[in-house]
Formats: C-alpha cells, sequence, structure tokens
C-alpha cells in the first residue's frame, strides 16, 4: 500500500493510480480544482497522465462562486 499526503493529511492510495482518480475517490470536480503535486502546478489537462507516487504531496484547492 501506498500514502500520499493531500493537504497535509496522509491517505491511502493503493489502487489510485492519477490524479484524476484521485480527485474521483474524492468525489471533487476536476474542473472546479487546482492542484499542487510535489510543488509544480499540473495543468488540468495532464491530471489524467500525472501519476500517483508512494510519498507524494498534493495541495488541491477547490474553486467556489459566489458573490
Amino acid at each position: 500500500m501506498s500514502f500520499v499526503t493531500v493537504n497535509g493529511k496522509s491517505q491511502a492510495s493503493a489502487a489510485l493510480s492519477s490524479l484524476l482518480e484521485l480527485l474521483q475517490h474524492l468525489n471533487l470536480d476536476p474542473a472546479r480544482v487546482a492542484i499542487e503535486h510535489n510543488g509544480v502546478i499540473v495543468p488540468q489537462d495532464r491530471f489524467a497522465a500525472t501519476a500517483l507516487s508512494d510519498g507524494d504531496r498534493l495541495e488541491i484547492v477547490q474553486f467556489v462562486g459566489g458573490g
């Protein structure tokens, strides 16, 4: 089993191979988030191609509408 850190919290990622799969697991809309993966901002069109590895550090920010 491997682990990644998401917004400062450790999370098991054994069955998750990409950023897109992680977002689906977390029930987050890929169109409404920004992700920093090991200190690098990942463009939305690269979420599916960006692999997760044991020890990765992620910061996920959700866009919220309102007024």
